[in-house]
């Protein structure tokens, strides 16, 4: 059963068509390998990892029974790894979200919770900071030992907030998309919102089928149409194409331009290419008529 009416169009899908991922009692090592895929993803905010990144010994540590999926999870979180991709490149508040969304499965629900976090990172540092995160009793109650976390901000939960779910879709932006590649950078995503006690606009993931799609870059600068050259024979379609950090051809090359082009179809593939000479980010194409 979808999440909503609009799972498809919202991204969602994804979560609402697989069930969690458990390894039970008198697991085979063919499920212990997707236990460990599937930690790798949702811990790691979908992003791609090399062989060589692999913890190797953690692995084995749970493939010989050592490690239950649970212990496996903190320490992926306490990992030098999971440090250099969310920890050391990001603000503080940016990484309580990031840390929620992995180990929890969801968003903040107020500020006083970022605060929580904040102010046990910084008294007790980040790894009693991640312990207070596995040892909840939110955590022991949705995922136990052998349940490995996924995204739960996208249902409705008892005595959980459903404020949560529109924040899910400021820090969730697509299936395809991971956690080191948003277009709002390293800065808070939620931190207006959680500020004013106010709840966050849905925004459908880059690449919606229907919407506006764009999210602005860090540097919050504004959005420019241009329209695109037609050619003789083009056909009537139009598609929208919503980019961020442009390279404009001057010195010194700054990237902060945010551009919509209407292209046709035909120039489609020729805009994409310019687009990636430029250095920019394709944060959506879609239909424009």
């Amino acid at each position: 059963m979808a999440i909503t009416t609009g799972a498809s169009r919202l991204g969602t899908s994804a979560f609402s068509d697989t069930s969690p991922v458990e390894l039970r009692p008198d697991w085979s090592a063919q499920e212990a390998k997707a236990a460990i895929q599937a930690a790798y993803r949702h811990v790691l905010g979908n992003d791609y990892i090399m062989n060589s990144e692999r913890l190797v010994s953690l692995e084995s540590l749970l493939c010989n029974g050592q490690l239950t999926v649970r212990e496996f999870v903190r320490a992926l979180a306490k990992s030098e790894l999971y440090k250099r991709k969310f920890l050391y490149p990001h603000f503080q508040t940016r990484v309580i979200e990031l840390n929620l969304k992995h180990l929890l499965g969801r968003a903040p629900y107020d500020e006083s919770e970022v605060i929580d976090h904040l102010d046990r990172y910084q008294t007790q540092g980040f790894e009693a900071d991640i312990d207070s995160y596995i040892d909840s009793d939110e955590y022991l109650a949705n995922f136990g030992e052998s349940i490995v976390p996924y995204y739960r901000g996208f249902s409705t939960q008892t005595s959980q907030k459903t404020v949560g779910f529109p924040r899910m879709f400021q820090l969730y932006r697509g299936y395809a998309n991971s956690d080191r590649a948003q277009l709002a950078g390293a800065s808070s995503h939620l931190a207006a919102d959680l500020a004013k006690n106010s709840p966050s606009a849905v925004v459908a993931p880059s690449g919606g089928g229907a919407g506006f799609a764009y999210q602005p870059s860090g540097q919050k600068l504004p959005l420019k149409r241009v329209f695109g050259q037609s050619s003789t024979g083009a056909s009537r379609n139009l598609y929208r194409v919503e980019v961020a950090a442009l390279s404009l051809p001057r010195y010194p090359k700054v990237r902060r331009s945010n551009r919509v082009f209407i292209v046709p179809y035909e120039e489609l593939s020729n805009t994409l290419q310019k687009v990636n000479r430029m250095g920019g980010k394709v944060a959506s194409v879609t239909l424009a008529q």
